[in-house]
């Protein structure tokens, strides 16, 4: 365990471990904090990791893209875009 001096103002310097990192910081009692290193994800895009269904077809569709593995037959963008024109009108 390592013994550090709070500042004037509470700061804490907690290391170059978590040096530009973001953190979550729970109070657990009056004298008691737990800082745990965490990850932000845009607001917009929680919602696939939300999705476990959605999640696991854009894991999968990476994994095939890196792996080469592409469609023997491609969609075709252009009869997909006609397509999406009509049902918009």
């Amino acid at each position: 365990m390592t013994t550090k001096m709070a500042d004037s103002r509470g700061r804490v310097a907690l290391g170059n471990a978590f040096a530009n990192s973001p953190v979550m910081i729970e109070r657990i009692s009056p004298s008691e904090v737990r800082i745990v290193k965490a990850r932000v994800i845009p607001e917009n895009e929680a919602w696939l990791w939300e999705n476990h269904e959605a999640l696991e077809m854009v894991t999968q569709g990476l994994r095939q893209a890196k792996n080469r593995e592409f469609a023997e037959n491609p969609p075709d963008l252009d009869l997909d875009s006609s397509l999406a024109s009509e049902l918009d009108e």
